[in-house]
């Protein structure tokens, strides 16, 4: 009985050697593009705000269902805008506010793409559109986009007020890293690991800013100290992914 083990352990052990070394050359290292948390990131209040995988937690700006142009696709969430078939904005927004917080995420844009992620978004029916109330970190293809040649419209520029203060902004189609971060209205933009803007809200110089801006038109632009995080529908395909929060 002893040597009938031993002989099936052998063979056994002999097949699985076997196995392995036929397949040893097809195995592929699989790279997660979308990671969870780390441990550290859950003790420091990191929340991700897409998990590769749903859409949970957004919905479209004024309300209802997230539109048919977002799309999950290799656990980015993209926009498509080359899609549209019709004049409805798929503005993107969270389902949550916040107030003091520190947004990372990773972005990329299509050839001549443009969009945008904006922060204290107040959804009312006194403002239509997300920009009204949102000031916005641009996300542009500037090598492409017309709005490149505009002062204070190109990546990572707060936009339409302050332009970055160093160009670190990746080709079309090559994935960017972003951060936007407000604390007590001290507000700072990252783009690949650079701080290219830095500046305080709501002060005389803030509300300056505005009044020489495209945004004067909007009373309430800029002015809310709490509000939802929106991604852009501007009709070009966009991608985000790794976006994560925490509440400062």
């Amino acid at each position: 009985m002893k040597k009938i083990l031993v002989t099936i352990s052998v063979v056994s052990f002999m097949g699985c050697n076997d196995n392995s070394s036929d397949k040893k050359d097809d195995i592929v290292p699989v790279t997660n593009s979308n990671p969870l948390l780390t441990d550290e990131e859950q003790k420091e209040g990191w929340k991700l705000l897409f998990d590769g995988t749903s859409i949970s937690g957004w919905h479209n700006y004024g309300g209802g269902p997230v539109g048919s142009q977002w799309k999950v696709e290799n656990a980015a969430l993209k926009f498509a805008g080359s899609e549209k078939k019709d004049t409805i904005a798929q503005d993107l927004i969270t389902d949550d506010e916040y107030e003091n917080f520190h947004l990372k995420l990773e972005w990329k844009v299509d050839t001549g793409g443009n969009s945008g992620i904006m922060f204290y978004v107040v959804e009312d029916t006194a403002n239509r559109r997300p920009y009204w109330t949102g000031p916005e970190m641009q996300v542009l293809d500037n090598e492409r986009h017309p709005d490149s040649k505009i002062l204070k419209h190109r990546a990572g520029d707060l936009y339409d007020l302050i332009s970055c203060s160093k160009e670190t902004v990746r080709p079309a189609l090559e994935w960017n890293q972003a951060e936007i971060k407000v604390v007590n209205g001290k507000l700072d933009f990252w783009l690949n690991g650079e701080n290219v803007v830095s500046t305080q809200m709501w002060d005389e110089n803030w509300n300056k800013m505005v009044a020489a801006s495209k945004f004067k038109q909007w009373p309430g632009f800029g002015t809310f100290k709490k509000g939802r995080i929106c991604l852009q529908d501007h009709g070009d395909d966009v991608w985000f992914r790794n976006i994560k929060v925490r509440k400062l």
